[in-house]
């Protein structure tokens, strides 16, 4: 009985494609949520979802029609609830290295679309264990494919020569410069003093400051790399792909660079 109802079942080229399709985007709609509030809400939701199928399929009309009214109007709540997350999800869509991070994970994806940023990371590296050794608080932030022009122009425009000399009066106490980001591209310092935005992301602990949170805020809505000098412990950290790793030697902020720009 089992094979005669499976050769009533038809499956075709597209209905494969269409089910890989729909599994790679609930697992990135679930990377993007996890660690946040808002999982328990999305977890809630396929619940809701497999309860109403469930009741459908026992043809338990009174219960499925309910349901099915709270589905029929539920998109807008949703769009109310996931505000953030959505906006959040469409920035990284639109991310120039998007494709890119996530090429890897097709076989059959075999064009390299890497492309080497011009850049003096020396300067920066020197910069950065002088700031850290003062203890002068940092937060660096390495363009890439994106400009990152909507931040840019937030700041005081530089368009400045890279240098280690440059970095480090920026961010000296004194400086009117020193609040905010300094951005980097293409060996230029683009501008200083800009607004970024601030990670949500709870798992970032709660002793590490808004420099910490606005450096995983910019590197989950663009490809940028973001160095931070924290002015309490001198302690070096790195971000990027919405990621912080902290307590960074030199030589380890080096070789994340190098791989990362590469």
């Amino acid at each position: 009985m089992f094979p005669e109802i499976l050769t009533f079942i038809e499956i075709k080229f597209l209905d494969v494609i269409d089910i890989l399709l729909v599994a790679f985007l609930l697992y990135e709609l679930y990377n993007l949520l996890k660690g946040t509030v808002a999982i328990n809400i999305f977890f809630g939701i396929v619940a809701f979802y497999l309860l109403w199928k469930f009741v459908t399929a026992l043809e338990m009309k009174l219960l499925s029609e309910i349901f099915g009214a709270f589905i029929s109007v539920g998109f807008i709540a949703l769009i109310v609830v996931f505000q953030p997350e959505i906006r959040k999800f469409l920035l990284m869509l639109g991310t120039p290295g998007f494709i890119n991070k996530k090429r890897n994970r097709f076989l059959f994806w075999k064009f390299d679309v890497k492309s080497q940023v011009d850049l003096d990371i020396d300067k920066i590296i020197m910069a950065c264990r002088n700031m850290a050794e003062s203890k002068t608080g940092a937060l660096i932030i390495i363009a890439r494919k994106s400009e990152l022009a909507q931040y840019v122009t937030t700041g005081e425009l530089l368009d400045a020569e890279l240098s280690e000399a440059l970095i480090e009066s920026i961010f000296f106490k004194n400086s009117p410069l020193h609040d905010g980001a300094l951005i980097i591209h293409q060996n230029k310092i683009k501008a200083a003093r800009c607004i970024l935005p601030v990670s949500s992301n709870e798992k970032i602990p709660v002793s590490l400051g808004l420099r910490h949170r606005a450096a995983v805020g910019i590197t989950e809505q663009s490809d940028a790399l973001a160095v931070i000098v924290s002015e309490e412990t001198g302690n070096i950290a790195y971000a990027s792909n919405g990621k912080l790793q902290t307590k960074f030697k030199p030589n380890q902020l080096m070789t994340h660079l190098l791989e990362d720009l590469s």
